[in-house]
């Protein structure tokens, strides 16, 4: 009987495919409403993209990020309304396609390592506070439970200048700093050496120089909220104050 018992046993776990442990619980957010995107793929994230939709409308925008059967299907992995409501549209593990053709540093394949964040907002209107603040608490999770750094905060146009600009110049990176996410100057600011290179500077911070005029409109946006393109003596000195702190923590 116990022979029997067994081969029985044995059966039964070769018809539930013989698994021994709990499968994997997909990595999501527990301030987000799970409304799934079928546009993903596998990867890890080392970064955190923020997006403007440039719809201004949540549900338009939702299902922009959903949609299939179109010729160039996009996806998020978050989407954060006007008053704070945030959706997670794809699993945090997976690749969502929301940086297409872009760069940063050393990343060639921004999709793969990153997590994107849309903000509905339709690039012209300022961000609500109540969409900051969900945002906050969104960066705050996402560092903590994937372990990206705090640091590793950036925005689309940041990744791809020139073909990209959002977040808006209406976007203040300076009061995300202020919560301690993405790279940010100390104040006051100390001017830059005579002979500082402001061009490699930006390309320590991660910047593509492919293109130096957008590039240098991507860092105005970011850091002065402003699109202009040329350099001058405050941005040398914030992008000397940037520099210190990339080097000192390599060391």
């Amino acid at each position: 009987m116990r022979q029997i018992s067994s081969i029985v046993c044995l059966l039964a776990l070769a018809l539930t495919g013989c698994a021994t442990a709990p499968a994997v619980a997909p990595q999501r957010s527990a301030l987000a409403h799970w409304t799934p995107s079928p546009n993903f793929n596998a990867r890890r994230a080392q970064l955190i993209v923020i997006h403007h939709t440039s719809i201004g409308d949540m549900d338009a925008s939702r299902r922009v990020l959903t949609r299939t059967g179109v010729p160039n299907p996009v996806s998020a992995h978050y989407l954060i309304g006007a008053d704070g409501r945030i959706d997670q549209l794809v699993d945090d593990r997976e690749r969502s396609w929301h940086a297409g053709a872009s760069n940063w540093g050393t990343i060639t394949d921004v999709n793969s390592a990153s997590i994107g964040i849309e903000l509905d907002n339709d690039g012209v209107a300022p961000f609500s506070q109540a969409q900051i603040q969900a945002l906050v608490r969104l960066l705050g999770d996402l560092t903590t439970r994937l372990g990206i750094p705090r640091e590793a905060v950036v925005g689309h146009g940041d990744i791809a200048p020139g073909r990209k600009n959002d977040p808006s110049v209406q976007f203040s990176w300076a009061t995300l700093a202020q919560y301690g996410y993405g790279l940010w100057y100390d104040q006051p600011l100390i001017p830059a050496p005579p002979a500082f290179d402001s061009l490699a500077a930006m390309r320590l911070v991660g910047y593509d120089l492919g293109n130096p005029r957008a590039a240098i409109v991507a860092f105005h946006r970011h850091y002065r909220n402003t699109e202009n393109d040329t350099l001058d003596a405050t941005d040398a000195a914030i992008l000397y104050s940037l520099q210190r702190k990339l080097t000192a923590t390599t060391r």
